[in-house]
C-alpha cells in the first residue's frame, strides 16, 4: 500500500514560477547567512583563542567526513529521479541511511579515545567531538524532509529553516564565548543549532516517518546515487582528509591561523561569486547552440566577478595588518597576516577558475573538471603537506598559493572551447587592482586608504572599459529591481 503513496510533485508551470522564486531566495538567504556568518565569526575570533577556533575547525572537518559515508548518494537519486518518489522509496533511502548513520556512530565512539589520544583533544575538545556526533545524526533526520521540499522548489522553506539554524547557531556561540566558556560555546551552539533545525522542518515539512525496505527501490536509486557520491569523493579527499593530516602536523593553533585566513579571504567569493554562479549554470546550459551568446555570457561574468572579488581581496590583504591592530583582542591574528595574503591571492584566482569549472559543466564536459580535480588533489596532497612539515601553518598558505597558479588550466580548456576573451573579462579589473594596490600600501590610515584606492580602480577601469561599465551596470540594476 506504501509503495501506491507517492510525494506530491510539481507541475510544469509550478516549477517555472519557483525556479524564479527559488533563484531570488537563494540569493538573498546567502546574503543574509554571509552578514550573520562574518559577523558572528568576527566576534568569536575577538572573544576565543586561535587554539580553540582551531580545534573546533579540526573536529568539525573530522565528523563532516562521516556524511560522506552516511547517505551514499540516495538523497541525491531521490531529488533527481524523473517518476513519482513513493513512500517506499523515501522510507528505504531513510531506513538504510539510519543504519548507515548508526554504524558509523558506533564505530566512531569506539575509537574516540584513540582519537583524543593521537591528535592530544582535551580542554573541553571531547565535548565537542561528542556534541559534534550529536549534531550528525539530528541533521540525518533532515534528508528526507529537505529532499521533498528540493522536490517540490520550495527553496523560501529550505532558506528560511538554514537562516533560522545560522542565527541560534552564532548567536549562542558569541554569547558563550563572551562569558568565557571556550570551546564548550562551539559544543552548546551545534546542539541546540540541530535541535532546532530539525525540529522545524519536520514542522514545515511532515512526512510519515517510518522503516521500510524495498530492494527495487533500493536498485533504482542506487543506479544513480552510486555515481554521483563517488564523483564527490575527489572533493573530500583533498579538503577533509588533507586537513585531519594537517591537524596532527601543525596542530590545532596553526589550524586555527589557517582558518581564520581562509575564511575571511573566501569573504567576496561567498557573497559574490556563489550567487552567480547558481545563476549561470542554467544559462549557459541553453546558450550551447548559440556560440556568440555563450561567449558574451562568460565575459560579462568574469568581468562582473572579477570587478567586485579582485578589490575586494586585495584591500582584505592590505588594511588587515591595519585593522587587526584596532582592536586588542585581535592582535593576535597578527601572525596570520602572511597566510592572509596567500589566501586572498588563491581567492582571487578562484573567482576566475570557479565559474570557469561551472561553465564545463553546464558544456556537459563533466570528465573534464574529473580530470582537474584529479590535478588538484595532486597538488593538494604533494605540496600541502610537505611544505606544512617544513615551514609549519605557513608552508600550507605557500601550497595553497602555488596550487592556485594552477587555475590557468581551466582557462585555457575553456578559451579553446568558448573563444572568450581574456582581456575582456578578467584582464581590465587585475590590471586596475594592481594599479589600485601602489597606494594602497602605503596609506596607514584606512578611511583614506579605502577612499583613495576604490577611487583609483573606479578611474582605471573606467578608462580601460568606456562608457559600456556604467552601461551595463544600470542594466543590472535594471534587473535586479525587476526581480
Amino acid at each position: 500500500m506504501d509503495a501506491e503513496v507517492t510525494l506530491g510533485d510539481v507541475d510544469l508551470a509550478t516549477v517555472k514560477a519557483r525556479s524564479l522564486t527559488g533563484v531570488v531566495t537563494l540569493i538573498s538567504r546567502s546574503f543574509i547567512l554571509q552578514l550573520v556568518a562574518t559577523g558572528g565569526f568576527f566576534l568569536l575570533s575577538i572573544f576565543l583563542g586561535r587554539p580553540e577556533i582551531g580545534l573546533f575547525i579540526a573536529v568539525n572537518d573530522l565528523v563532516s567526513i562521516l556524511g560522506y559515508f552516511s547517505d551514499i548518494g540516495l538523497a541525491a537519486s531521490l531529488i533527481q529521479k524523473k517518476d513519482k518518489v513513493s513512500l517506499t522509496d523515501l522510507r528505504t533511502t531513510f531506513t538504510l541511511q539510519q543504519l548507515l548513520v548508526l554504524l558509523l556512530l558506533l564505530f566512531t565512539v569506539t575509537i574516540s579515545p584513540w582519537l583524543f589520544g593521537y591528535y592530544h583533544i582535551a580542554n573541553g575538545g571531547e565535548f565537542l567531538f561528542f556534541s559534534l556526533l550529536a549534531a550528525f545524526f539530528l541533521a540525518s533526520l533532515k534528508t528526507i524532509p529537505s529532499v521533498i521540499l528540493e522536490r517540490q522548489l520550495r527553496f523560501e522553506i529550505l532558506a528560511s529553516v538554514e537562516v533560522i539554524e545560522t542565527i541560534v547557531f552564532y548567536a549562542i556561540a558569541v554569547v558563550l564565548a563572551w562569558q568565557g566558556r571556550g570551546v564548550s560555546s562551539y559544543a552548546w551552539a551545534v546542539i541546540l543549532r540541530g535541535v532546532v533545525g530539525t525540529s522545524l522542518i519536520y514542522y514545515l515539512a511532515p512526512w510519515k516517518i517510518g522503516l521500510g525496505f524495498s530492494k527495487a527501490s533500493l536498485r533504482t536509486l542506487l543506479s544513480f546515487g552510486l555515481p554521483y557520491q563517488i564523483n564527490s569523493l575527489m572533493a573530500v579527499v583533498k579538503d577533509r582528509f588533507v586537513n585531519i593530516v594537517l591537524w596532527k602536523i601543525i596542530g590545532a593553533d596553526g589550524v586555527g591561523i589557517i582558518g581564520w585566513a581562509q575564511t575571511w579571504s573566501q569573504k567576496p567569493l561567498r557573497f559574490i561569486m556563489d550567487n552567480v554562479t547558481k545563476v549561470t549554470f542554467p544559462a549557459y546550459a541553453r546558450l550551447q547552440s548559440d556560440p556568440k551568446e555563450l561567449k558574451a555570457a562568460i565575459e560579462k561574468t568574469l568581468f562582473f566577478i572579477s570587478l567586485v572579488t579582485f578589490p575586494a581581496v586585495a584591500l582584505l590583504a592590505t588594511l588587515a595588518p591595519l585593522a587587526v591592530k584596532l582592536i586588542p583582542r585581535y592582535s593576535k591574528w597578527e601572525v596570520a597576516l602572511l597566510p592572509l595574503a596567500l589566501f586572498c591571492f588563491n581567492s582571487a584566482l578562484a573567482a576566475v577558475s570557479t565559474p570557469l569549472t561551472n561553465t564545463l559543466n553546464a558544456l556537459g564536459k563533466v570528465k573534464i573538471n574529473t580530470y582537474l580535480m584529479v590535478m588538484w588533489t595532486a597538488l593538494t596532497w604533494g605540496l600541502t603537506p610537505a611544505l606544512a612539515i617544513k615551514y609549519g601553518y605557513v608552508g600550507v598558505a605557500y601550497a595553497t598559493a602555488i596550487i592556485a597558479l594552477s587555475s590557468i588550466v581551466p582557462v585555457i580548456i575553456v578559451k579553446h572551447l568558448t573563444h572568450f576573451s581574456i582581456i575582456n573579462s578578467f584582464a581590465k579589473p587585475a590590471i586596475a587592482t594592481v594599479i589600485m594596490l601602489i597606494p594602497a600600501i602605503f596609506i596607514k590610515n584606512i578611511i583614506v586608504n579605502i577612499s583613495v584606492s576604490l577611487l583609483l580602480f573606479t578611474f582605471t577601469v573606467y578608462i580601460l572599459v568606456g562608457q559600456s561599465l556604467f552601461t551595463d551596470g544600470l542594466k543590472l540594476l535594471h534587473a535586479f529591481r525587476k526581480k
